[in-house]
């Protein structure tokens, strides 16, 4: 079943066309990794796919429903998720206080800043960090946790709205190299048991190729090739433009 449908998404900055009509899809249970060179216009897929930024022309299908230019809160909870390059949790808080917050704003409950989590979805977010192998770090504060514990805290706050399309932001930036494995194949086991669409970029090739089931390939802001990972890397353009300078 295909979860995100991309077609002819285009977005301009002034003078600078950073997408030309970008087409892609990516199924229930599948990882698509899209890759290019630096300025291809990744980011602003992105961007444009959890709603930081309105497309110029195209359109952005979650499951059949419209949601190009919708606000990001709106799409957040409509399911879909995003972790990011850099880590973005807030390092007073405890992991398990990280994804309750998570799970609060996915509820629509009510919440002073100022108060106490307290038992607010303490059940659902135990689940989610025992899920990531996080559990005996449920009570540490995030400030304190290495790096690649941070990428799973934040793949977790990513899960708390049961997605139906994750976005990884290179997901093993700043990882050591077993750790990076070890997250792409968790990723890649939830993606499957649960059903969850996700599209990742990454500059690893080796993790690009290692887990991904397709591979979507932007030059100049297009599609230049997207098929299966051995096809990809086979690709002649695709060589001469990327993989041959990566």
């Amino acid at each position: 079943m295909t979860a995100l449908v991309v077609r002819d998404l285009s977005k301009r900055y002034g003078g600078v066309l950073a997408l030309r009509n970008a087409s892609f899809t990516v199924a229930s249970g599948e990882l698509v990794a899209l890759i290019g060179p630096n300025g291809a216009g990744k980011t602003t897929c992105f961007n444009l796919l959890n709603g930081q930024l309105a497309p110029d022309s195209g359109s952005i299908e979650l499951d059949g429903r419209g949601i190009a230019g919708r606000a990001p809160r709106d799409i957040w909870r409509l399911g879909v998720g995003r972790t990011f390059q850099i880590t973005a949790t807030f390092g007073s808080l405890s992991v398990r206080e990280n994804v309750q917050l998570a799970l609060v704003s996915h509820r629509r409950r009510q919440y002073s800043p100022f108060g106490s989590l307290g038992d607010l979805h303490v059940a659902e977010a135990d689940a989610l960090l025992t899920r990531l192998g996080m559990t005996e770090q449920a009570e540490r504060p995030c400030a304190l946790l290495a790096y690649g514990d941070l990428k799973r805290v934040e793949l977790a706050i990513a899960l708390a709205n049961s997605p139906r399309l994750l976005l990884m932001d290179e997901p093993t930036a700043g990882m050591a190299q077993e750790e990076r494995g070890a997250l792409m194949t968790l990723a890649a086991s939830l993606a499957k048991s649960e059903g969850i669409a996700v599209l990742f970029t990454e500059h690893d090739m080796e993790v690009v190729f290692g887990h991904a089931d397709r591979v979507v390939v932007l030059h100049s802001g297009e599609v230049i090739a997207s098929g299966r990972p051995e096809d990809i890397r086979a690709d002649p353009r695709v060589q001469e433009v990327y993989l041959g300078a990566a």
